[in-house]
């Protein structure tokens, strides 16, 4: 019986934030799946390794975590004043399903290196030693991101003393400014508070009555309070991943916090639109030790904040997440603010599983109606191995 042979796409495995992915040009993939369809889901599956009954991955590039079940597709710009289009694909582990309805604000910082690295940048907008503004147009969200990358000898500088709690080693920095994070796509109608509100009562039969903050700024969050739910907001993943009745909570909280975002129009939605939204819980701030055994203390942090990716507690903090934290933070009234300690703030540190981290926000209140101007953090991004990724040629 013959078998199709191997074919081999020219790739990237690159480390963004606390994420890593395959990074792809758009011009190498194969031309069936250069376009959005069924071809391209089913090459980023074959790749990552999905779908994977046994939850691991082995057959292919990813992790076994949403941290890690990621791809990336870069090309040229075709919008005036942006240098490179960026396309996100969050890859299912168990389904075959690849979910395109947002943004990775870890990965979003290895972008431009992986555009200057690869040609997609016009060489007169590359210094020879300074830093690089990339502008990114991300495609998923439509919306503006300013990388500012670091550049050494013409070429990208990778490494560098920038530490980031949930990366074991340290890198060159890599600033990231999310412009107008305020997300006008997905169905919400084009505001910040797709309830009108900043803060709700959002009933989930089987759970309760929920005080919310639901909003939509780099990718759309549902914020609860820690108490309201049992938890003190220093938790890590074991208390949480380990815990199935937990996790099927926190799935019907995003499910009906969704349908009450206008993301879906009915609960059976949410199977299909996994990566968003997100929900996170907060609390005021605390004294715990980090996953890597780091002591955090209350004085160091305004606040807590825990939040689950692709249904389990995230090791660190999702980069768009951390856009909405910053966001929420900067605008009274919210369960950020609140627990940050309320009142004006343009930036929060705040602690998650792995440690800690700064984001600031920019929030403009005109005629009662409030608007983000940009949101700003500092991750860092490698490249881990380049060459190509073999995937069998009947696979897509």
């Amino acid at each position: 019986m013959a078998h199709a042979p191997q074919i081999k796409v020219t790739a990237t495995y690159m480390r963004g934030g606390t994420s890593k992915g395959v990074f792809f040009r758009q011009q190498d993939l194969p031309e069936s799946a250069q376009q959005p369809g069924a071809a391209r889901d089913k090459l980023l599956l074959r790749v990552i390794g999905s779908p994977d009954p046994y939850g691991k991955q082995i057959d292919g590039m990813g992790g076994a975590t949403s941290s890690t079940s990621k791809s990336v597709i870069i090309s040229k710009s075709t919008r005036p004043d942006h240098d490179v289009d960026y396309l996100f694909g969050q890859v299912s582990i168990d389904k075959a399903f690849v979910d395109w309805s947002g943004n990775c604000g870890n990965l979003s910082a290895a972008v431009g290196p992986f555009a200057i690295s690869n040609g997609l940048v016009d060489a007169s907008r590359i210094p020879k030693d300074g830093v690089a503004i990339i502008r990114i147009w991300q495609a998923n969200i439509s919306k503006t991101i300013i990388a500012h990358v670091p550049v050494v000898n013409g070429v990208v500088q990778e490494t560098g003393d920038f530490e980031l709690d949930g990366v074991t080693f340290p890198a060159a920095e890599v600033q990231l400014e999310f412009m107008d994070p305020a997300a006008e796509e997905d169905g919400a109608g084009g505001a910040m508070f797709p309830t009108g509100r900043v803060v709700d009562q959002l009933e989930v039969p089987g759970v309760g009555t929920l005080t919310a903050t639901m909003i939509n700024a780099g990718i759309p969050t549902i914020f609860i309070n820690a108490q309201e739910i049992g938890y003190t907001g220093t938790e890590l993943q074991e208390a949480i991943n380990g815990d199935p009745k937990a996790l099927a909570m926190f799935e019907l909280i995003r499910s009906h916090g969704a349908l009450r975002m206008g993301l879906i129009k009915t609960l059976e939605e949410a199977t299909q639109r996994q990566h968003t939204p997100k929900v996170a819980f907060v609390a005021q701030s605390a004294d715990y030790i980090s996953s890597s055994g780091k002591q955090v203390k209350a004085g160091d942090i305004d606040l807590l904040v825990r939040a689950l990716s692709m249904g389990k507690l995230h090791h660190a903090m999702m980069g768009t997440a951390a856009v909405a934290i910053g966001t929420a933070a900067a605008i009274p009234g919210t369960l950020v603010n609140a627990a940050a300690g309320g009142g004006a703030r343009s930036a929060v540190r705040f602690g998650h599983p792995s440690g800690t981290l700064r984001v600031g926000a920019e929030a403009v209140n005109s005629n009662g109606e409030w608007s983000v101007t940009k949101a700003i953090m500092s991750r860092s991004a490698r490249v881990l191995m380049e060459g190509w990724v073999r995937v069998p040629g009947d696979s897509f």
